[in-house]
């Protein structure tokens, strides 16, 4: 009995333990939210709703998620949970991804950002990136206290947050939020899982309407083309998509694999025959394992063990 109660004991902290890497969330702005106007009585966030996705964020955080002392690497990863714009899918695309991270050392951090609205926002088209840049931003400016690398800061996202982070990825040279200390908002590396990227033909219609509107101007179209804004300084890119996925069409990746290509970014590219779409952190229709490829991908550039 006594060893059994031991047992208990070491298993009970054991789990607190690994509860304790999930910090408490912390607010992109707290002096006030740029872009924003005061939101209406009805528009306040719920959470999560039947699908576990977050909706109607007026103040975006930031979850960091630990890696223990003994395996901490220095690199970083923002996560931008997917959700077509609409809602976050928090739990399977972005808690559970930063503990996968965390096992390799690496420290994650879960962004809630605001989704495009004109009822919260001067200008919906920036609202999400500037909560990318703040987030990148606010892991550059707290790099020592957290222990991270300046120069291994990356960004990760899922869905029409991989939209999100295709955008921060090649839209960081112009500073969508105040900037005084001139910190680096350009991410070092770029990981896009089953990602919208472009706002053509091709699209996800539903991120296309929530994030520009059902007629936006071509120009804004081609502006969040993200594969239109590839150049030489775009960083390092690991992308993964299932052929048939019914929702993002597999073109998505394939275009933009084509346009880092060409630019000359090193870029690595899995297409999976099956899957669909929003299948987070397991594929339930493959026997690869997508992650197992990615941390081949983070090892062999030096950012994880």
């Amino acid at each position: 009995m006594k060893k059994l109660l031991i047992a208990f004991m070491l298993l009970s902290t054991t789990a607190t333990f690994t509860y304790a890497q999930q910090s408490e969330p912390i607010a992109l702005y707290p002096n006030g939210v740029p872009n924003s106007k005061p939101a209406p009585g009805v528009y306040r966030e719920k959470s999560p709703d039947n699908n576990g996705g977050v909706s109607l964020i007026t103040d975006p955080q930031l979850t960091p998620f630990f890696p223990a002392k003994d395996k901490a690497n220095g690199t970083a990863v923002v996560i931008c949970p997917g959700g077509g714009y609409l809602h976050l899918s928090m739990d399977k695309e972005g808690y559970k991804i930063a503990e996968k991270l965390n096992e390799l050392g690496i420290t994650a951090f879960v962004l809630k950002y605001r989704l495009p609205s004109d009822y919260i926002m001067v200008d919906k088209t920036i609202g999400p990136l500037q909560d990318a840049q703040r987030a990148i931003q606010m892991v550059r400016q707290n790099a020592a206290k957290w222990g991270i690398d300046v120069t291994k800061v990356g960004i990760m996202g899922f869905s029409a947050g991989g939209h999100l982070a295709a955008t921060e990825a090649t839209h960081y040279t112009k500073a969508v939020i105040d900037n005084p200390d001139k910190i680096n908002l350009r991410p070092d590396f770029a990981m896009l899982i089953y990602p919208v990227i472009t706002m053509g033909p091709l699209t996800h219609q539903g991120s296309h309407d929530n994030l520009l509107g059902k007629t936006p101007t071509q120009e804004l179209v081609d502006l969040y083309s993200n594969e239109k804004q590839v150049n030489k300084y775009t960083p390092a890119t690991f992308i993964i998509h299932a052929e048939d996925d019914d929702v993002v069409p597999v073109q998505n990746t394939l275009m933009f694999y084509d346009a880092l290509q060409k630019a000359g970014v090193k870029a690595e590219m899995h297409i999976y025959q099956s899957g669909g779409h929003g299948f987070g952190l397991h594929n339930p229709r493959s026997h690869e394992d997508w992650f197992v490829d990615l941390t081949g991908w983070l090892q062999a550039k030096g950012l994880a063990k």
